[in-house]
């Protein structure tokens, strides 16, 4: 018997689970992870971004839960000497059909009170020559970049110090009856409350429970490619300015806490929920609803699935790729990107019946249960307002 048991040992499980026992450090908390260890999927294989908070309508939760949890991961890290490049961020216009979205991005960023900045060119060239933009680019000094792996590691041994039980290598088989569920390995667990934050599979644990009835996951693959010259073509994030409409923010430089530079990542259509490279995790059922309702959006063209879809495919073109990032700067050397990253897979939640994609964090709960079901990016960077918040509207209500 537990008092709380936390389903996933990703970044949102262990925030919660780092809330749980700091505020009630007498309380029996359980972490609960399939795999060998924390941050085997999504949040182990994040870009390391930590997100300012300009993208989002300031009325949205992770326009609040960005901006403060990029300030929060700033302060922990440098507490507890962890990495992190204070390495910045320049949004860039390609043309005149851009500089109406880098406004509309600024307005966003100051009603959220996030510190950004319009610059003009000049400006932007006396900053980083190497940079290319239309009249104007946005300037953002508090995003930085940080080790996803690392962070998770040290919360998983700081979470063990204060009495967190971690069962790895058991995950959540079926919910039984009166807050008790059985596990992977044939163990009945109860508990006064259990929180959903399995990732890739939340819909489906939710679903045995009452909870997402119009939704599933929609899963998308992240491929990135990292530059292995020893020239130095770019030292701050570099982003397009995105189509709005999706949440996808288009090919961009990444500049990691190690000064790699990677570009990407693409957001391809997956086929199943851990379709990282070929028939690797294959999984019939899921291939078979997956499609189904790619190819529902597809026909549709539903929040433009469809040319979406058309765009990634083309990224899976070498040249193509780079090409895309290629012209953002004014000089790189293009054959210098011999390297793929780790590919990494979005979960992106689908209201099934209006076939839109839902970009605001969602929670379904009861007294007993509560589900995650769409921790969205950048949920790294949010982790830790979001579980605060989970915490106090979900677990404790």
């Amino acid at each position: 018997m537990y008092d709380y048991i936390i389903i996933g040992a990703g970044i949102i499980g262990l925030s919660i689970a780092k809330v749980l026992i700091e505020k009630y450090p007498h309380k029996r908390v359980v972490v609960l992870e399939k795999e060998s260890d924390v941050g085997y999927h999504s949040s182990g294989r994040n870009s390391g971004v930590l997100h300012a908070g300009f993208y989002y309508n300031a009325d949205s939760l992770k326009a609040k839960f960005t901006r403060d949890g990029c300030l929060w991961w700033h302060e922990f890290a440098q507490a507890n000497n962890l990495s992190i490049n204070k390495c910045k961020k320049v949004v860039i216009a390609q043309g005149e059909q851009d500089l109406a979205g880098l406004e509309e991005l600024y307005k966003r960023g100051i009603t959220n009170k996030v510190d950004v900045r319009l610059i003009s060119q000049d400006e932007l060239e006396e900053m980083y020559p190497n940079i290319k933009t239309y009249k104007k680019a946005l300037f953002s000094p508090n995003t930085a970049t940080i080790n996803p792996l690392e962070i998770l590691q040290f919360l998983k041994k700081d979470l063990s110090a204060k009495g967190v039980e971690f069962r790895f290598d058991e995950g959540y088989n079926a919910n039984l009856h009166h807050n008790e569920i059985l596990t992977s390995k044939k163990n009945r667990l109860r508990a006064h409350k259990i929180i959903n934050a399995a990732g890739l599979y939340a819909d489906k644990i939710a679903k045995d429970f009452g909870y997402a009835q119009d939704y599933t996951i929609i899963p998308f693959k992240g491929i990135y490619l990292k530059y292995t010259k020893d020239d130095r073509p770019v030292t701050t994030n570099v982003y397009p300015v995105p189509n709005l409409k999706n949440p996808f923010l288009g090919v961009h430089y990444t500049v990691s806490v190690d000064d790699t530079i990677k570009i990407g990542p693409t957001a391809i259509p997956a086929f199943w929920r851990e379709n990282y490279q070929g028939l690797s995790n294959f999984r019939f059922d899921e291939f078979m609803e997956i499609v189904k309702y790619e190819l529902k959006l597809f026909v549709t063209n539903s929040f433009g699935f469809r040319d979406l879809a058309y765009e990634e495919m083309k990224k899976y073109y070498k040249p193509y790729f780079i090409n895309l990032a290629a012209k953002m700067l004014k000089h790189i050397d293009k054959s210098g990107f011999t390297q793929r990253s780790k590919p990494g897979i979005r979960a992106q939640l689908l209201n099934t019946r209006t076939l839109e994609l839902l970009q605001d964090f969602v929670v379904e709960a009861d007294e007993d249960t509560v589900h995650v079901l769409n921790a969205v990016s950048p949920a790294f960077t949010s982790s830790m307002p979001f579980a605060k918040y989970i915490v106090e509207e979900y677990v404790e209500s």
